[in-house]
C-alpha cells in the first residue's frame, strides 16, 4: 500500500471499517444503477444486492482464513477447497438422520451445533495431518502437497465406495457423486411455523417482517435470503476481530517473523514448526466453518462444489486485497465478486438491452476482422455472447496488473508497529506535556 493511499484511508471516518463501508456503498450504488437500467423492480434490486453481499461475505470469510496462513505465516496453502469440503461433509454426516427415508443418506443424527463444531475440528485435524510432513517443505512443494490433498479429498467424497458404508454396525455415507442433503437452513425457524415448508403459516416475527417489506414489493424469499446473508456478515465481523487479535498477539508477531525470515526466528529460540502447525490448523478450521456457512444456505452439497478453481478464486480475492491485511481480505472479496464475477454479467445484460448488436460471429477471427473497416459491432457482439469465458481473461489481466504494478495488493503489508501496545495511546504525562508545547518554545529551547 502506497503511503499516499494509506494516508487517504486513514482520513476516512471509522478507519478501516469506514473504508470497507465505502467500498460496499460504491458497489451498491453501481449495481442499483445497473438494475434500474435493466428495469428491475424493488424485489429484483433487493435480490441483486443480496446476491452481491452474500458472495462477498463468503469470499471474505475464506480470504480471512487464508490470510492467517499465507498473509501472516507465509504458508502457501492452495488446498482451501479440500478443507472446506471436510468441514461441510463432516457436518452433514454428523447431522444426517440415523434412519433416513428410502434413498436417503444415513448419518449420526446429531444436533446442528455438534455438526458445526465437528466439521471445524475435522478440518483442523486434517490440516494437522497435512501440516506435520508438509511444513518441512519449502513454499512451492507445500503448495503442490496441499493441492494434491484437496483433490484426494474431493475424489474420496466422489467415490461410489463411500456412497454408503458401515462402521461397527453404524450406517453412514457421503452420497458419492450425487452428494448428500444438508440440515435445513436454521433461518427458516425465524420466519415459518414449519421450517421444512415455506408454504406453512409464518411465525409472528415472520408475519411482522413480511408485512413491513410487503409494502415495498419485496418477496418473502428475498427477505429470508437477506436474513441469512446478514448472519454471514456477522461472521465476517467475528472472523475479522479474531484474526486481528491473533495478528496483534505475541503468537501473531511470531508468525509474521516466520514469514519474513524463518531462520532468524528459529535462531531466536522460537519453535517455528509448532507455530506453523498451529496457524495451519486454525486456518483450516476457519476454512471448514466458511464452507459450512456457504453451503448452509442450500439444502444439498456435492463434490462438484469444491473444485480447485474455488481455491483459485479465493487466492485472487486475497491478492487483490493484499496478503497480510484483514481489511484487504474483506475489500478483496467485495471487489472480486462485484467487479470481476457479477459485474460483467450485468454489463452484458445492459448492453444487450440498450444496443442492437445482431448475431454474434462464431469465431474470434470473424469478430476482429471487421475492425479493419472500423466496424466494432461484431467484436462487441462476440464479447457479449462469450462474457462468461472472457471473464477469466479479465481476471487474468487483473492478476497481471497486480503482479507487476502492485504485488502487495491494495492494502497488503501495511506499516506494522513492532510494540505490543499502541505507543501513541500510552505516552507518559511528561511526554504529552512536551507534545503540547508550541513549536516556538521548542525552537527557543534548542537555540539556547
Amino acid at each position: 500500500m502506497s503511503s499516499q493511499t494509506e494516508r487517504r484511508s486513514n482520513r476516512l471516518p471509522g478507519g478501516d471499517v469506514g473504508l470497507i463501508l465505502v467500498v460496499f456503498l460504491g458497489l451498491y450504488v453501481g449495481f442499483t444503477l445497473l438494475g434500474v437500467a435493466l428495469g428491475l423492480d424493488a424485489d429484483g434490486l433487493a435480490s441483486t444486492l443480496q446476491r452481491i453481499t452474500f458472495f462477498a461475505a463468503v469470499y471474505a470469510l475464506l480470504a480471512l482464513a487464508l490470510n492467517l496462513q499465507w498473509g501472516y505465516a507465509g504458508l502457501f496453502n492452495i488446498g482451501v477447497a479440500g478443507f472446506m469440503a471436510v468441514g461441510v461433509y463432516t457436518m452433514a454426516i454428523l447431522t444426517a438422520p440415523v434412519n433416513p427415508p428410502p434413498g436417503g443418506i444415513p448419518g449420526l443424527g446429531q444436533p446442528l451445533a455438534v455438526g458445526i463444531v465437528g466439521g471445524m475440528l475435522a478440518a483442523a485435524l486434517v490440516g494437522a495431518l497435512a501440516a506435520l510432513p508438509a511444513l518441512r517443505l519449502k513454499a512451492d512443494y507445500l503448495a503442490i502437497v496441499t493441492l494434491a490433498l484437496s483433490e484426494i479429498i474431493r475424489l474420496t467424497y466422489n467415490s461410489t465406495t463411500l456412497q454408503s458404508f458401515s462402521v461397527e454396525g453404524v450406517n453412514l455415507g457421503t452420497g458419492g457423486s450425487q452428494g448428500m442433503p444438508l440440515p435445513r437452513n436454521p433461518i427458516y425457524w425465524l420466519f415459518y411455523s414449519n421450517p421444512a415448508s415455506p408454504a406453512s403459516p409464518p411465525t409472528p416475527f415472520g408475519e411482522a417482517v413480511f408485512g413491513l417489506f410487503r409494502t415495498l414489493g419485496v418477496e418473502y424469499t428475498t427477505i429470508v435470503d437477506w436474513a441469512y446473508t446478514l448472519v454471514l456478515v456477522a461472521f465476517v465481523g467475528l472472523f475479522y476481530l479474531i484474526l486481528t487479535r491473533v495478528g496483534n498477539s505475541p503468537f501473531g508477531r511470531v508468525l509474521k517473523a516466520i514469514r519474513e525470515d524463518e531462520l532468524v526466528t528459529s535462531a531466536l529460540g522460537k519453535n517455528t514448526g509448532l507455530f506453523k502447525i498451529k496457524a495451519f490448523m486454525l486456518g483450516c478450521a476457519l476454512m471448514g466453518l466458511g464452507g459450512i456457512l456457504w453451503q448452509g444456505s442450500q439444502a444439498y452439497t456435492s463434490p462438484s462444489s469444491f473444485l480447485p478453481i474455488l481455491t483459485f478464486y479465493i487466492f485472487i480475492t486475497l491478492i487483490i486485497g493484499g496478503s497480510g491485511s484483514n481489511t484487504g481480505s474483506v475489500i478483496g472479496g467485495a471487489l472480486f465478486v462485484g467487479l470481476l464475477f457479477e459485474g460483467p454479467t450485468f454489463v452484458r445484460r445492459v448492453v444487450e438491452q440498450t444496443v442492437a448488436l445482431g448475431d454474434a460471429p462464431n469465431t474470434f477471427v470473424a469478430a476482429v476482422a471487421p475492425l479493419a473497416s472500423f466496424n466494432i459491432t461484431p467484436l462487441l457482439a462476440y464479447s457479449m455472447s462469450n462474457i462468461a469465458f472472457l471473464r477469466f481473461v479479465l481476471v487474468g489481466l487483473v492478476l497481471v496488473y497486480f503482479m507487476q504494478r502492485r504485488p502487495k495488493g491494495l492494502l497488503g503489508h501495511r506499516k506494522e508497529i513492532a510494540a505490543s501496545v499502541d505507543l501513541s495511546q500510552s505516552s507518559s504525562p511528561a511526554a504529552r506535556t512536551d507534545e503540547k508545547r508550541s513549536p516556538s518554545d521548542s525552537n527557543g529551547g534548542e537555540s539556547r
